[in-house]
């Protein structure tokens, strides 16, 4: 039995997918972006996302081939809330297609997202989107991470994305009193996943850590930095000197071994506000994504203080980098000095990696929180 025979025995599996992206204008003449850009999104469409579909006994179809007579802009919404399965390409951020996707996320109801390499925008950042280049090999895999996509949402399920799980959260703390609330509470604990406060908690919770992170940071930078002019004093006074090679080595190893320590905890601290980061991620764009729908007049008491929250953590951090950074280019520097050196170097370079991609991150977080906080009245 293949894949498709299988599958088609799953009685809730999708037969109409709703293919919504940016479509351009067949009717504009060749050469203008317009028709560079409906040619380019046809080709996603037959090449990529319709193969991936018939391989699942899937119907695929675009706006600009809904058969019926009709309003089109009715016919649209229709097919974004009532398909089985809506496929987004969200290359660019096209405003229509992120207002048809904003209403595809909150039925709930199954959506995969592809996009263009370099071209997803901010606000769906932490939804796992499939990439694609205008290769044509680039082309196959997508397609192929599509099918791999649909064989599991088919099978195990398609997962709820943040803005359907908040508004059934919140319909269901509508819709129930505090003792219904109470009781299912105690029949489904261990199914019952986090509500909005409870992700803004731990939210919070989390950049407290990543602060106390950014200190032990600094502190062992500070620690660094102290180690290091002590052991260029004392290697320049052997060197004034005309002290043999042996004792200025020895000197260099005992500031070596001095670096051992605090290099290694700013590597693995750098580690732990990386993976902390990623795990993060997801709930802090949430965050700042309900805050951008929620009229300034309706935001809680405490929005104000979390978005100046990630902007002073962003400070921070790019200040740390800023040192960190600075640290590893001069400690590069010794390498050549004694192979001794190579070991806490080795940690500080690592610190800095671990660190330049989480604060990328950070950086985006800021950058949204500035543009919030820019547009909150006086």
């Amino acid at each position: 039995m293949n894949a498709s025979q299988t599958l088609r025995q799953e009685p809730d599996r999708p037969q109409m997918c709703f293919v919504v992206g940016p479509i351009g204008d067949p009717y504009a003449a060749h050469g203008t972006s317009e028709r560079e850009a409906y040619e380019h999104y046809l080709g996603i469409f037959e090449q990529v996302i319709a193969p991936a579909c018939e391989k699942y006994e899937i119907t695929a179809v675009r706006a600009d081939g809904i058969a019926h007579a009709g309003d089109i802009n009715e016919q649209i919404c229709r097919h974004v809330i009532e398909s089985d399965l809506v496929i987004a390409d969200v290359s660019g951020g096209n405003p229509n297609v992120m207002y048809e996707l904003g209403l595809r996320h909150i039925t709930g109801k199954p959506t995969i997202h592809i996009g263009e390499a370099g071209q997803s925008p901010f606000d769906i950042a932490s939804v796992r989107t499939i990439r694609y280049q205008r290769a044509r090999s680039h082309l196959a895999g997508a397609r192929r991470e599509i099918e791999s996509a649909l064989e599991v949402g088919i099978r195990d399920g398609f997962e709820i994305l943040t803005p359907a799980r908040v508004v059934r959260a919140l319909q269901t703390v509508e819709g129930q009193s505090s003792s219904e609330q109470s009781g299912n509470a105690e029949d489904t604990a261990d199914e019952d996943p986090p509500g909005l406060l409870d992700d803004f908690a731990a939210v919070e919770d989390g950049l407290d850590e990543m602060t106390a992170h950014l200190g032990a940071i600094t502190k062992a930078i500070e620690t660094i930095g102290t180690l290091t002019e002590q052991g260029n004093i004392e290697i320049l006074d052997l060197t004034h000197a005309n002290a043999p090679a042996s004792a200025r080595l020895a000197a260099v190893i005992r500031y070596a071994e001095s670096l051992s320590a605090p290099a290694g905890e700013m590597n693995a601290v750098s580690g732990a506000f990386a993976e902390r980061m990623e795990t993060l991620d997801s709930g802090v764009r949430a965050a700042l994504g309900l805050i951008e729908v929620t009229p300034p007049d309706e935001r809680g008491e405490g929005t104000y203080e979390f978005l100046e929250q990630l902007i002073a953590l962003d400070e921070s951090a790019q200040e740390g980098l800023e040192q960190i950074g600075f640290l590893a280019t001069s400690a590069s520097g010794l390498v050549r000095v004694s192979r001794h050196l190579r070991k806490p170097v080795k940690g500080i370079s690592a610190a800095v990696k671990q660190m330049s991609s989480a604060i990328t991150c950070m950086g985006e977080w800021a950058g949204k929180a500035r543009d919030l906080v820019q547009g909150t009245p006086e």
